[in-house]
């Protein structure tokens, strides 16, 4: 997910990556949760299954400001 998400985000050169940082953090039961300057984007707890990667990249992308 980790590096999906840095290679889907990729900047053109000489500009900083609009994602500052990733954070995994283990849980029980493959669960998780991705969040974003802590608003929740997907909760695998309150869905009760896993998604796509592409999923969470789409979502992310709704979050983040346009690279344009």
């Amino acid at each position: 997910m980790a590096e999906e998400l840095i290679t889907a985000f990729r900047p053109p050169l000489g500009q900083a990556h609009p994602i500052e940082e990733v954070v995994l953090l283990p849980s029980d039961d493959g669960r998780y949760e991705v969040t974003i300057d802590g608003d929740l984007v997907y909760s695998k707890a309150a869905v009760g299954k896993h998604t796509t990667n592409e999923y969470i990249v789409e979502r992310v992308r709704e979050r983040l400001p346009s690279q344009e």
